[in-house]
């Protein structure tokens, strides 16, 4: 006569299931927030060095005008690639979705001008050098680190 062993196979509940997968999303989350960025301005108008709280107040659309008097022209990453999310996250703590919201809210409103959105960072490189009082978010490891402006003393956040 056969016997046969049953065995019992554990299986994992759903609910775990979910949380790991969530916490490797959210890790992948994080990982945008964590890119080195630095500042690049065009040479007429950018100051030559900031502070976190002059660059958040620039970006926020908050101040309109340089200290000579250029417009201020703001130039991010789309927020659908990876240095676009970090952006959102690092300068104006949201998410990429919650950026496109703020800065549609604002120009809706007439209180600001809305930034130029970009796919690639060779674009909005382009962008700053040719347009007076332009100011953007790059990634720093791909920059040209001699033209980036210091913020808080440091090319790099």
């Amino acid at each position: 006569m056969n016997t046969y062993k049953t065995t019992k196979i554990k299986l994992i509940p759903t609910k775990v299931i979910l949380l790991i997968v969530s916490l490797f999303f959210i890790n992948l989350d994080n990982s945008n927030a964590q890119e080195t960025l630095g500042i690049l301005g065009n040479s007429k108008g950018v100051p030559s060095s900031m502070t976190f709280v002059e660059l958040k107040s620039v970006m926020k659309g908050e101040k309109q005008r340089w200290k000579d008097g250029t417009k201020i022209s703001i130039a991010l990453m789309k927020t659908n690639t990876p240095l676009g999310q970090a952006s959102a996250k690092k300068i104006y703590n949201m998410s990429g979705d919650e950026l496109n919201r703020f800065w549609l809210a604002l120009v809706f409103q007439g209180k600001a001008s809305a930034p130029n959105f970009f796919n690639s960072m060779s674009e909005l490189e382009s962008f700053v050098a040719q347009t007076p009082g332009a100011i953007g978010i790059v990634k720093k490891e791909s920059a040209n680190e001699s033209k980036l402006i210091p913020v808080d003393g440091k090319k790099e956040f």
